[in-house]
Parts: C-alpha cells; structure tokens; sequence
C-alpha cells in the first residue's frame, strides 16, 4: 500500500503532491489527527523574527548552504576570511578548534565577532600552547571583547592536537563547518596556501554530528582546562615561554615556582585519598615509565605535610644510585627545598636521620633493628614488585610506618603473583598501564619491529617456564650471521646509526661482550655493561650515551627497570623472553619524551621457539591485554587498534612463527586440557589456574565447558550428588542429564567480580542457607539473581517453581555449587575496578557502580516482574517496584552493524557526560518521557562494548551508576544527556567515547 502510494505521489503533477500526501496520511492515521505537509518552496531562503523593527541584511558565504566544497586558496576560490565572515553573521553558535590563534588573525573578523556578542550567540573556542605560537593577547581578546569560552591544552610533552575547524550551528538546521589546514592567523585566512573543505548539514549531515560530538568530547575532557585572563594569564605566559624546551625534571633543582600535577598525576593524588579515607594506609601505586610516579610520591608527601610544624620522617627505598639521586632530585623540586634529604647508599650515610633515601641493600638488619620499627613515618618503596626478594621483604617485615606507599609499573611479580595481592589485600589505589599512558600520550609512541633471525632454539631446554641460559648464550655467542642479520636490520630501520641512542638486551654477559665488539668493528660505537660494572664507569656509559660519544650500550639485566634515561631512542631485543613483566620493563626505558625524539624503534629478533615457549603473553600485554583469539585476528590484520602514533610490523617469516604460537595456544584441545587438569591432580579451578598458567576462560570457551566436567573427564572426581544417590540406578543417567543441563549454565557466571555478590552466591547455594522468606531484603535479591541467571523457572524438573525449591534442586548437585562458589569467588579475587553503592535511596538493591551484571541480575535485583525476565530485550527496563529505570546499552558503533543514523546514538562525552537516546516512539509527553526528564525515577545507567565477545558468547553489562538528568533535545526519540553520579572507569570511557581524544 505504502509502496503504490509512493509512486501515485510521485507520478502526480508538481502542483497535486501534496494535497495527495496528505490525504494518504490521513487515510493511515490511527487517531484520525494525521501530521500534515505544507506546500511551499523546497528551499527556506530566511528565517527572521517579525517583531524586530529592522530585519538584518544577511549576506550569503559563496557556497550555497545545503552543498560541499574545497577550498584550496586558488584565484576561483574566495579566501577563508571572507567565507568566515559571512558565516558567522548568520550563526546561532560558533564552536573553534586550532592548535594556535594570533591577533592579526582575530582583528579579521572582529566586525562579524563582535556583532556576535550584540546578539548573545554563544561562541567556544579550543587551542593549545603549541610551538608557543598562540598570542595571549588574541586569547584574552576573544573573552573579555567578544564574550568567548576558552579552554587551552596546556601540555607540553605533546602535541597531538593539530585540528583546525570551524563549526556554525543555526536553528534553521543549515548548520556548516570548515575542516582543513588554517589555524585563526592572517596567512591562514588570507594568503597561505591552505586547504579547506567546507561541510554542510544537508549535504553531509553525518560528517557534522560527527563534528559535534566530538568537539563536545573534546569541550568536556578535563585536559582542556577553562581560561580566565583575569586568573590564568601569568599560567598562560609561563606555558608559552617553555614550551618546546621540555626541561628534564632530573636537570632542575627547586626553582621557586610550585610543581603542579598532570591531570593524570592529580588522578593518581585522587584515588590516593579515597583509600585512605576508607582506612587503606599501605597502598600500590600502579604507572606506566615516564608518566611521573615519583612526582606523584613527591606531591603527596608534601600534601601529607601540610599543617605541620616540621615535615614527617620519610624513608625512600630503591636498589640503585641512580635512581635514589633521580628522587631525592624530584622531591627537593617539589618540596622547593634544596637540602631536604640524605643519601644512605654505597658510602654516603645520613646524619640528621629524618629524610632518608636508600638503598635496600644498604637496610641491614643491624641497621633496621637500631632504627626501630617506627623510625619512618613514611615509607616509600620504588619497583615494588621486588618485594618478595628478602632484602625487601625482611624491611617490610621490620619496619611499621604510618603510611606505606609502593610504586611500580608491573604488579606482577617474575612467576605471575601479583604485589597486589601478597602486601596489598589485592587492592591497587591507582593505576595507569602502558596502554593507558600511550593512549593519554604521555609516552613517546613506539614503532616495533618484530624481525626472523634465523635461529632455531625448539631443542634447547626448557626449565620452569624459561631456556636454559648458558645453552642460550651458547647458541647466540659468536653467532656473526644472527649479528650481521641485529646490524642490517638496524641500518634498515633507523635514520642514522651515528644519531641513535640504542640499548641492546642480552642473554649474558659473554653475549652482551660479543654484540658490543661486533658492533664496533661495524663502526657503530657501543660499550657493554653489567651488574659488575661499577658504578662510576656505569654512570660514564650514560653520559657517553646521552652525549651521543656511544650509540648503543648492550646490557644483562642491568636497565630492566627505573634507570631515567628518556634520550633512547632505540631498542633491541635479542633474547627470548615470554615475561610479560620484563618486557614491559624493557620497552618502558625507551618511551620517555625527550627532546627531538619522536619515537621509540624497538626491534626484536624472533626465531624458532620451544613449543612451550608463549609470545601470546607478551603481546597480550603490549595490546591492552587481548584475549587471545583477538590477539591472532589482531596480528593477521597487522594490529590495526594500537594507539596514535604506535605501530607493530612483523617480517612474513616472523608472523608465521608468532601466529603459529598463539593459534597453538587457541588450539589447546578439550582432550589435552583434560590430560592437563589430569596431570595437575587439584579439584581446585584456583589451584589448577594457578599451577597451569591458564586463564579462567581457557577453560569454558563455550557453554559445553565445565570445571566439573573436566574433573570428571580426567576421572577426579566420581558422580556423587545427593540427587543421584536418591535416585533408583536406572534413573541415574536422567540424573547426569539434569546436571549437565545446569553446567551448561555456569559460564553465564564468570562475569561477577565484587566479593559481596560472589560471598553471597556462595552463602546462598550452601546446604545451611535460610529460605527465601527468613532472608533480608539484600539477601532476597541476591536469591533472585541466582534464581534467574540459572534460569530455574524454565527448568523441566521444576515447573512451577519457586526459588527455594529451584536452589535446593541445585543445591542437591554438589559439585555445580561448588563450581559457581568457585567461579565467583575467582572473579571477585580479579576484579580490577572498585564497586560502590548505588547511595542511600537504593542501599537494599545489591547492585554496584563498576560491578559488572547479566540481563537477569539487573532485572531481578531491581524488582523488574519475575514472568518478564526470561523474555526481556529491551534496550529499558522500568522497575516499579524500585522506581529505577535501567538504561541497558550495548556500545558497538560498528558500521556493519549500524545505520548512518545511528551510528553516534549513545555515547560518553566525558567520563561523567553521557549522551543517550530514548526508544524510537518515545515523545516527551509520555510517561516514560516524563519520568526521564521529571526526574521521578531513578535511572541507572549500564553499558557493554558489544552483544557477543569474540568467541560469540554474551557480553554482560557494567554498571555506571545513577544518571541525573541535565538537558534534552526531540523526540521519538528523545536525544537526553545524563550526568553520572560517579565518573565511569577508564577502560569502559575509552569504548563509550565517541571519540579518541
């Protein structure tokens, strides 16, 4: 019907279509109250209010509204300022991004800008201090003449913002921008050979929300901090003075001005104070190299000693020189004291006691016994995941400080434990990855090089999860054509062999030896040290390196970790090594900023390897920490996710070793995981985890998968549940049916990851747990969540049911319970996020902001109707019972997957700002609409990545708490923006944001 309709319409004569359409829209409205369509010109010319006495005489940009174009500075094309001032004369918001803004570029259009101001139209505006290019005089212009909102990035360790656009909204919906190479300057706008494409809200309506979504990401980010002349100007000046120097903290002693904090630094102070608050006073703090962890340790010393007549005893603890000189040097320059601190390593020892910076080899047990255990009232530990080496671990044990404070890159210790767990009640107060800092641009980016060498190490030996060494070195000492291969390669892929500054990783010391000489006879100047070096002659290897006297320093073990040498610009990695920690380690002294350094080379030699041998692990951990069977997809698309600026390249011959690898890895077989439970003899998932080195999801990979079946395969464990041992033998194998149905449900419960919920499952499916109508409010939640997750009322054996009944029956199978006890229980021990209630209104509801909850979990534990749960699939849930909406959004913003139109329907704006979208039909007069902008319910706001993960299993929701309301726009649906109650957590802000900012 539709269908011929349209063509009637479109056949008929011009002047009849739209009577004719609207008589169709009649004939199909349901109320008989049909919209209608007006006859009248297809384009509106002008839009004027008509009690103004005197209409504006607009003028028109040469480019018509509705159409496209390039401007490329040609003589048929107008010049930019010309085209701006038309443009903004009819403009009812102005949005401006640029890296940098000059006054001779502002005075162009200051007749068209100040008009702007008479008529009260909003104007933002985004620059940085680039190249120190910006004029304070124009910023200060912009607001104090024209009315303008300013925000600056003020940092100067990059400068990834290099956007140069113009955004002009109007009410018509004839909204226009100008995307190209012109910052606001008069070459820019005049004369430059610059390019520009102007975009138009008709012609690309796609290209503009994209526009506006992500300036508002960009308006929101806390980088870019609001400028006020009257408060910001002497900051303004200072930034634009240093800019381009990048002064080495390490070269400056106190300097009268105060050290402020990068926002992640500030971050880092943040949670610091949170966990304290809630009577954490030994604390890890969790950061990348180079994003300022002892800056960090630094401020929040000097924050703990304000108020104070004298500051508070403070021992500092690493294992070399020269990293105790680097922090000494950091603290004066925080404190603005150049004499606060003593030295206690390798002949120097303090006299005043008070502020010490030591050596852990130099804290003998004498030493710390004639101290006390209260000498310090704070200890800060540097490269804390050496903790359980005994030096560290017997001043840990002797020493009792007020505050404890670890710092370290990598939690995890050489045989995977985490710090965290051992010193810590698993707890990290603050943490900032590698991928994170390379994500926030805080590093250096990095260019790896994985390259085939040649070299066959599948026979070698295998010890504990490593090579043999000495068999190792054996097969790389004196190995020339692997050494011609490490220089050619290197020669390849760098610019000048005589301009790097490279440090080469290796297996001993004979090795290290070895490449050095090698190198030299190449030409290339390069020195070999080791933990034998003394340190004298270390420090001079550095400063040859830095002074560029050295090329390359081959070391053993030796800069592993927390040496500050940002000048390297080169890595070469030739050993294998599968530790994820040490490569990390190892990678990390490279990605320091430094000046004239624009990327770190990293180069790895890749040969045959054992078949024990895991490069998943390491890549995994370069990655962002990928499951496996994304990371193959990753390297046979040659990593097309990294962060800006970052590259992975592997040799053909390289991707086939390393994809080889990883797929034998995905290839582990039920048969050989059965052989290996077997062979570890625990009936423990932890134990077995623990031993094996496998992740919980190796084992259920799909919903056939089971802890129990396992155990039962390998014949561990014999088939004695209460159920069957009531049962007649011939009912027996009904009674296997019935317990196999329930273990194809327990993967739906590897999600959970807050103690409460996992202690309480636990309680709850337990022989001794109440019933349902003993139980608290809490408690009968949690029953409900577990009830429908199993989703018991669909059981066969049980229609009908009740939830006592449903968790008795799946009490009755012993080893089930004990399964989910044990997954939850794993999950909660892993969480990486802290989960918070809800607030007081919503206390008795067991759900957690940063907790992370199944479809059933969310409706049972907010009331939503029990004959509803099974069948939901709504994108909302209104829960009466509770007075909460929940907001279930999945955020794949796959175009495959998605139409133009709804490609930027839900997404962050910052981590508090949530831009969301109602259900098509919704109108603001309904009564959802009502309730979501009266305000009368409480919206809780839950989001997951995708529907199904990689291996096509369901992806659960996290939950981002409660959401204020704060402004709308349309409806059907209704476009709303939501303020979270609390900020949601980096990684879910990275997939939610519209943008990378």
């Amino acid at each position: 019907m539709v269908k011929a309709a349209r063509k009637a319409i479109a056949a008929a004569p011009a002047e009849s279509r739209v009577d004719m359409a609207n008589r169709f829209l009649r004939s199909i409205a349901e109320d008989g109250n049909a919209d209608t369509i007006l006859a009248g010109p297809e384009l509106l010319d002008a839009v004027f209010d008509s009690s103004q006495v005197r209409r504006r005489n607009l003028r028109r940009p040469t480019t018509p509204f509705r159409d496209a174009a390039l401007l490329t500075a040609s003589r048929e094309d107008p010049n930019l300022a010309h085209e701006l001032r038309r443009e903004l004369e009819s403009a009812d918001s102005v949005d401006l991004i640029c890296a940098f803004i000059k006054w001779r570029g502002l005075r162009l259009l200051e007749s068209e800008l100040s008009a702007l101001k008479e008529r009260g139209i909003k104007i933002r505006v985004i620059t940085t201090t680039y190249m120190g290019a910006t004029e304070r005089q124009a910023i200060d212009e912009l607001v104090r003449r024209y009315g303008a909102e300013v925000r600056i990035n003020y940092e100067t360790n990059a400068t990834r913002l290099h956007a140069k656009a113009w955004l002009f909204r109007r009410r018509s919906g004839f909204d226009t921008a100008y995307v190209g190479s012109s910052n606001l300057s008069q070459p820019a706008l005049l004369d430059g050979l610059e390019w520009n494409v102007r975009l138009s809200g008709v012609g690309t309506p796609r290209l503009l929300q994209k526009f506006e979504i992500t300036f508002d990401s960009y308006w929101a980010d806390r980088r870019f901090v609001p400028y006020d002349p009257n408060t910001d100007a002497a900051r303004l000046d200072e930034a634009l003075r240093r800019v381009g120097s990048l002064e080495r903290l390490r070269d400056l002693g106190p300097t009268g001005l105060e050290v402020v904090p990068y926002l992640h630094q500030q971050e880092m102070l943040e949670d610091l104070d949170a966990e304290r608050s809630r009577g954490h006073h030994r604390n890890l703090l969790v950061a990348a190299t180079g994003t300022g962890k002892t800056v960090v340790a630094a401020l929040d010393y000097k924050r703990l000693a304000q108020g104070r007549s004298e500051k508070p005893t403070l021992l500092f603890v690493a294992h070399r020189r020269e990293i105790l000189e680097q922090s000494l040097t950091t603290y004066r320059r925080v404190l603005n004291d150049g004499n606060f601190g003593e030295l206690l390593v390798a002949g120097d020892v303090p006299k005043e006691w008070r502020h010490v910076f030591a050596s852990v080899q130099s804290l003998s047990d004498e030493r710390l016994h004639r101290l006390g255990p209260d000498a310090f009232e704070i200890v800060v530990v540097d490269e804390f995941h050496h903790a359980a080496a005994p030096t560290y671990r017997r001043l840990l044990d002797q020493l009792k400080p007020r505050e404890l404070l670890g710092l370290t890159a990598t939690p995890e210790r050489g045989d995977g434990v985490s710090v965290a767990d051992e010193y810590f009640e698993g707890r990290t107060a603050s943490e900032m990855r590698l991928w994170d800092a390379l994500g926030e641009d805080l590093l250096v980016p990095f260019h790896y090089f994985g390259v085939s060498d040649d070299v066959d190490l599948s026979r070698l030996e295998w010890r504990r999860g490593t090579y043999d060494l000495s068999q190792l070195s054996a097969i790389y000492t004196g190995n020339d054509a692997r050494a011609a291969k490490v220089i050619s390669s290197l020669r390849d892929k760098v610019l000048s062999t005589a301009d790097m500054r490279a440090i080469g990783f290796c297996v001993s010391v004979q090795h290290a030896r070895y490449m050095a000489q090698v190198f030299n006879s190449a030409g290339i100047s390069s020195l070999a040290i080791d933990g034998s070096t003394p340190d004298d002659e270390r420090a001079e290897s550095l400063r040859k390196l830095r002074d560029r006297e050295v090329n390359c320093l081959f070391a053993v073990d030796l800069f592993n970790e927390g040496l500050d040498v940002p000048e390297i610009d080169t890595i070469l990695l030739l050993r294998p090594t599968q530790s994820s920690t040490v490569f990390l380690q190892q990678l990390g002294r490279g990605l320091r900023r430094a000046p004239d350094k624009a990327v770190l080379t990293v180069l790895d030699f890749i040969g045959q390897q054992h078949r024990q041998f895991r490069f998943d692990v390491k890549y995994r951990a370069l990655l962002g920490g990928l499951v496996r069977n994304r990371l193959a997809r990753e390297i046979e698309e040659e990593f097309p996710t990294l962060p800006s600026g970052c590259q992975v390249q592997l040799d053909r011959v390289s991707q086939d070793i390393v994809l080889a690898n990883v797929r034998s890895q995905l290839g582990f077989t039920r048969k050989a995981l059965v052989q290996d439970v077997r062979s570890q003899g625990t009936i423990v998932l932890a134990d077995y985890l623990r031993a094996s080195g496998a992740d919980v999801r190796d084992v259920y990979r799909d919903t056939k998968d089971s802890w129990t079946g396992y155990l039962r395969a390998a014949q561990l464990i014999s088939s004695e549940s209460v159920f069957e041992q009531v049962l007649a033998a011939r009912l027996a194998d009904l009674a296997s049916v019935a317990e196999k149905r329930i273990l194809s449900k327990v993967s739906r419960f590897l999600h959970v990851d807050d103690p409460e919920r996992a202690e309480a499952y636990g309680r709850l499916l337990a022989g001794d747990s109440p019933r349902y109508e003993a139980m608290d409010r809490r408690t009968k939640a949690f029953a409900r969540m577990l009830y429908y997750t199993l989703e018991l009322q669909k059981e066969p054996s049980l229609t009908g049911s009740d939830i006592d009944t449903g968790l008795d029956y799946v009490r009755s199978f012993p080893w089930v319970a004990s399964e989910i006890a044990q997954i939850t229980a794993i999950g909660a021990d892993s969480a990486r996020r802290a989960a918070r209630s809800l607030g007081m209104d919503l206390a008795y509801v067991p759900i957690q902001s940063h907790a992370t909850y199944n479809r059933q979990e969310i409706l049972a534990a907010f009331g939503f109707p029990g004959r509803g749960i099974g069948s939901h699939r709504e994108g909302v849930a209104w829960c009466p019972e509770t007075g909460v909406d929940a907001f279930l959004v999945t955020l794949d913003k796959d175009e495959r997957d998605h139409s133009p139109t709804t490609l930027y329907k839900d997404y962050a704006i910052s981590p508090d700002i949530f831009h969301w979208e109602s259900q098509s039909r919704t109108t603001v007069g309904s009564s959802d609409g009502q309730r979501y902008i009266g305000g009368s319910s409480s919206v809780v706001l839950f989001t997951r990545a995708t529907a199904k993960d990689d291996r096509g299993m369901t992806l659960q929701y996290t939950c981002l708490g409660k959401a204020r309301y704060v402004d709308h726009s349309g409806e059907k649906p209704i476009a709303i923006t939501w303020k979270l109650q609390r900020p949601m957590p980096a990684d879910v802000f990275a997939v939610a944001n519209a943008v990378a900012v």
